[in-house]
């Protein structure tokens, strides 16, 4: 597991980067997350296994969270991987722009972190 923060106009977006070998692995990831962060606002996770992928936004607006995460996975042509954004509403609505690049900025960032290691 890698883990990154950024915050963007008060937000807090925190990220962390499993590889994975199975879907049945995804679950018990998610609610050990969601029980570390039991306040934030949303958890947004994307994965792809053996190529196929599922995009979860949940309750982000639709296609402002988990899509921008997906492009970067596949920009970076990986496979088996899981990316969880957790994010702390900071008060200041970034609208649909500024949510599509915040998670496209965390996901890019944790990846780079990857590769470089």
């Amino acid at each position: 597991m890698i883990t990154n923060e950024i915050e963007i106009k008060k937000s807090r977006f925190i990220t962390y980067l499993y590889e994975i070998e199975n879907e049945s692995e995804i679950e018990k990831i998610i609610n050990n997350i969601k029980e570390e962060h039991k306040k934030a606002r949303h958890v947004v996770y994307v994965y792809k296994i053996n190529n196929n992928g599922k995009i979860n936004d949940d309750g982000e607006p639709k296609g402002t969270a988990g899509m921008p995460i997906f492009n970067v996975i596949e920009k970076n042509n990986l496979n088996n991987i899981l990316i969880v954004v957790v994010r702390y509403f900071g008060g200041i609505k970034l609208g649909a722009g500024g949510l599509f690049r915040a998670y496209s900025k965390s996901a890019s960032e944790i990846i780079k972190k990857k590769l470089d290691n």
